[in-house]
């Protein structure tokens, strides 16, 4: 695990170093009045680094660059001519030569960093064998800065469980977390030793027996910066795990929502690779209707308290899950 994590992490050195020379280019073409982030979704997608070697190769000509435009492009021809015309001052040409020169570089070492980290797999995976289980196809995007191999298969074969099975986690973010805290569970005794490893759970200062504070502790564990981004990503999604982090959000803020959503992915991850646990999406209204069932058994026992009762509608007690 050494090996991978190391080779990972010169790779998220490398994904930074181009992301910055993208923004370089971006500033270059700026100063010449070039406005193609207004008209292309990516400047460094199929059309907008076609464009971009045009204007290196010194095509400035804006009908001839426009014409060479993607056909399922939202933009016409003629926006991309009035966003492609501006005066081509010679020092802003020869920053983005050379800008475009080192982000070529540093995508041809990312793809050799990716070659070597598919070989580690290939090593890790040498005696094992792949298991009974059929890996079930998934319509999935493929990321732009995710390794140019088949990252899932690999994983299934060295876990042998889907871990992307787990909303928000993909096989780069799987990658990166084994490569952080490797795949031997047994480590941590329980699940509670794993997220108090991770800075997921309070750090409780207690005196004389009174909690002063209970707050997540500082830390710099990349496991728990990679559960938070997943965190953001699945609060945005039509499942439970989505449903549960808009309802904290909205009672306890943003921050405290990430944090407790990041947990409960990690205690995901943690029952998965150690006992096998396979994640099934109970979906949006399971959870919903879930909730409300406590709520309403909670303000029940709160009214027998005070000798009180509450009666249910007849449809909401025909509706609960079954």
């Amino acid at each position: 695990m050494v090996r991978l994590r190391t080779l990972l992490r010169h790779r998220e050195g490398l994904v930074a170093g181009a992301a910055t020379h993208v923004q370089r280019m971006q500033k270059a073409m700026m100063q010449m009045n070039v406005q193609l982030h207004h008209v292309v979704a990516d400047i460094t997608g199929m059309t907008g680094l076609r464009m971009i070697r045009d204007i290196v190769a010194g095509v400035h000509d804006p009908s001839q660059r426009a014409q060479r435009r993607d056909r399922r492009g939202k933009q016409s021809v003629e926006t991309i001519q009035q966003a492609l015309t501006g005066p081509y001052q010679p020092a802003h040409l020869f920053a983005l030569r050379q800008t475009l020169a080192l982000y070529d570089v540093l995508q041809a070492q990312i793809g050799e960093c990716d070659h070597e980290i598919a070989a580690v797999l290939d090593t890790l995976n040498a005696d094992r064998e792949l298991p009974a289980t059929a890996l079930a196809k998934v319509k999935r995007t493929k990321g732009r800065n995710e390794p140019d191999f088949d990252v899932r298969r690999a994983l299934y074969v060295l876990l042998g469980t889907d871990l992307t099975r787990i909303h928000a986690l993909g096989p780069h973010t799987i990658l990166r977390i084994i490569s952080e805290c490797g795949t031997d569970m047994q480590k941590w005794p329980t699940e509670k030793h794993f997220t108090s490893w991770l800075t997921l759970t309070p750090g409780n200062k207690i005196s004389g027996g009174r909690v002063l504070r209970a707050r997540t502790r500082r830390s710099s564990n990349r496991v728990a910066a990679l559960l938070r981004i997943a965190a953001v990503s699945i609060g945005r999604t039509q499942t439970a795990l989505g449903a549960f982090y808009r309802r904290l959000g909205a009672r306890i803020g943003k921050a405290k929502a990430v944090t407790a959503t990041a947990r409960k992915l990690a205690v995901l991850f943690y029952n998965a690779l150690r006992f096998g646990m396979e994640y099934v999406d109970p979906g949006m209204d399971y959870y919903e209707t879930k909730y409300r069932e406590r709520m309403i058994e909670g303000l029940e026992r709160r009214a027998k308290q005070f000798g009180l009762e509450i009666i249910r509608p007849q449809a909401a007690l025909t509706s609960g899950v079954s």
